[in-house]
Formats: C-alpha cells, structure tokens, sequence
C-alpha cells in the first residue's frame, strides 16, 4: 500500500470507540465533554474555507452533512447517513456539535454555540449554529 491509499476504520471499530469506549471513559459528563473535544478537534484540524466542513464529516465517518439555512446571525445544517453507522437512535452528536461552533466561529468571528435535534424517526440531525453579533472574539 503506497502512503497515497487511506485504510478504513470499520464501522464496528469505530462503534466501539464511539459509542463505547468514549462513553465509558466519560461517563455522566459525555455531552459536555464531546461538545470540548469537537471544539479541539475544529483547532486541531482547521478548515481553509468552511464549505470545507461537509467534506471533513464525510472523512471523518460522521455521515452527510448539508447546509440547509443560513442568515445574519445563524446557521442550520442537516446530517443524514446510513443509520446503522451512525446510530441515530443511540449516539449522543455533541462531538459533532462542538466542531461545527468552533469551526464556524473561526469564520464568522463571533462567540458561536451550536446545539442539535435529533429525530430517530427520520434518522437526522438538525444543527442549529447560533453566534452573537454582540459579541466578537478576538482571534490570535
């Protein structure tokens, strides 16, 4: 295998880490750890343009994620994918969540927060991103 070709994580191998391991780890405090971690992750893996975050999901083996809603002080992005990878039903998506406020943060330059609804029925997430235009960081 030349260093060009990318091994694939199976979908149990990174259940078990996800969805197992993570939450044995963290326990009564996954949410909020995630949401940290998915911030990190953002810092750690920036983005030259935050179209850019679509395909990161899609690397990553988070599903596919869409655009769906954008305005002055917010937007809505929409997470489909096979749901026995993703396990709708079962995950919790603050990892997710934290990645998309820091990521978009980064562009807009205001605090961002982003908060998600799951709906097992139609195995999607809605991430609503919500930044304050009263409130810009300042950025190193």
């Amino acid at each position: 295998m030349n260093s060009m070709e990318m091994k694939h994580v199976t979908a149990f191998g990174y259940e078990l880490i996800r969805d197992h391991i993570l939450s044995a780890i963290v326990g009564k405090n996954e949410e909020d750890i995630l949401y940290w971690c998915g911030k990190e992750i953002a810092r750690k893996f920036p983005l030259l343009e935050l179209e850019e975050v679509t395909a990161f999901f899609e690397e990553a083996s988070w599903g596919t994620l869409e655009l769906t809603k954008t305005s002055k002080a917010e937007a809505i992005y929409t997470l489909t994918g096979d749901p026995d990878i993703i396990k709708f039903d079962q995950r919790c998506f603050r990892l997710e969540s934290g990645f998309l406020a820091e990521q978009n943060q980064k562009y807009n330059g205001y605090l961002t927060e982003c908060y998600e609804i799951v709906d097992t029925k139609k195995n999607v997430v809605q991430f609503q991103v919500k930044w304050d235009l009263k409130d810009p960081i300042h950025q190193d």
